[in-house]
């Protein structure tokens, strides 16, 4: 069996080094350490961490109202919780702008489109890669992405 050359060790070990340099980031993102601030449940300006967590994780979020950074930013829980049916078929009522939701978010009087993860965080269109813990906290993080610029409708359907 004949040796490896210098050149092959030289290949072989770039390629580990490469190899190691790229799932770097894939196991960083795993870790606690790699998650945004809002799933951790710090208070960095995301919000609390009420309704996050193995226990509370399905529970619903408080409704809030107020001012942030110059912005009327509110919002509620749904009167049938996001399960009424598909297409406004249920009991015969039609389907009203918030069909399908758990929760309302809107700023400045205009909805903002969020979705609740499986883990009991919240995503937005606005913010569609980084979860919150509260809707609170997700409105809050989609006011400072908007940097003052209107929030344009969805429009579905």
């Amino acid at each position: 069996m004949s040796r490896p050359t210098r050149r092959q060790v030289l290949y072989g070990s770039a390629a580990a080094v490469t190899g190691a340099v790229l799932a770097a980031p894939a196991a960083f993102a795993d870790s606690p350490a790699g998650r945004p601030a809002a799933a951790r449940g710090d208070s960095a300006g995301h919000g609390h961490s009420a309704g996050a967590g193995p226990s509370g994780g399905h529970q619903m979020a408080e409704p809030f109202d107020e001012v942030y950074q110059g912005r009327h930013i509110e919002g509620w829980p749904t009167d049938d919780g996001g399960h009424g049916g598909h297409g406004g078929h249920q009991t015969g009522r039609a389907a009203g702008p918030h069909e399908g939701m758990d929760f309302v978010v809107r700023i400045d009087n205009d909805d903002l489109h969020v979705m609740r993860n499986a883990d009991g965080t919240w995503i937005s269109l606005v913010n569609h890669y980084e979860t919150f813990t509260t809707p609170r906290a997700l409105a809050r993080a989609a006011v400072r992405e908007l940097q003052g610029a209107d929030l344009v409708p969805v429009v579905t359907g």
